[in-house]
């Protein structure tokens, strides 16, 4: 029987606000198999935690991540964006699905040697779509990659060949059983995003999908355990693609 990963989308972001450390043990304890964390860089190059370009939707300040220090950031904050540094220490041990929007080589090269100096990166898996795979691929070439694909037409092979995937992470509308078929017979995991209704995680699994990344880690897990699940009360800070 095949087994379906719980990827918790930023880590439990309907109780405890996304991309925190608060947030990604909450996942955990909620039954995620791994979180998932998005990852920028701030002015000086290090690795944080921050999903918008912007501090303006989660912490209310309308500044550019690019333009902050890491130090600025965390007066702005309060501390409450993690660097990525302390998100692999608080998440010791356990799997990480490392998102990077918009990436640049210097962004992959960073993210890795961080992930590198953890001795983490048989537990750290990346994704985000080709232009950041490739830089990723560049910096790693051992790197375990989930390939973003937001189209049914298939990536092209001299793609495939260039970043090597182990997963093509599609968004949950697109994924059928015949889609599923076509690349598990070519060797490829399926992962989908992000399903946040028992319906459609059960339609997931009906598929045959390998994992599914929601931000409801609990309804998730509930699914994919069998067992009764609820729901949370929204925080105020509601995640968006």
């Amino acid at each position: 029987m095949r087994t379906v990963t719980a990827v918790a989308h930023r880590g439990d972001p309907y109780r405890v606000r996304e991309n925190t450390l608060p947030s990604l043990r909450s996942a955990y304890a909620r039954g995620a198999d791994a979180v998932e964390i998005d990852v920028r860089l701030t002015a000086d190059g290090v690795p944080v935690l921050l999903h918008d370009t912007t501090l303006d939707r989660l912490w209310g300040h309308q500044r550019p991540l690019a333009a902050l220090s890491a130090a600025e950031l965390h007066g702005l904050t309060g501390g409450g964006v993690p660097t990525l540094d302390e998100a692999l220490k608080e998440t010791e041990g356990r799997r990480v699905l490392i998102d990077l929007p918009d990436a640049t080589p210097r962004t992959a090269r960073a993210v890795v040697g961080t992930v590198v100096d953890h001795g983490a990166a048989d537990r750290v898996a990346y994704c985000a779509g080709p232009a950041a795979m490739l830089a990723l691929r560049a910096a790693d070439p051992a790197a375990e990659i989930a390939l973003t694909w937001t189209t049914l037409a298939p990536p092209r092979p001299a793609l495939l060949d260039a970043i090597a995937p182990r997963w093509l992470n599609y968004r949950f509308g697109l994924v059928s059983r015949e889609l599923v078929d076509h690349w598990h017979a070519r060797g490829l995991l399926i992962s989908a995003w992000t399903a946040d209704t028992r319906r459609t995680i059960v339609k997931l699994m009906s598929h045959g999908v390998d994992s599914i990344t929601s931000n409801r880690v609990d309804t998730l897990a509930a699914v994919l355990t069998g067992r009764p699940g609820g729901r949370a009360q929204k925080t105020g800070k509601e995640p968006h693609e």
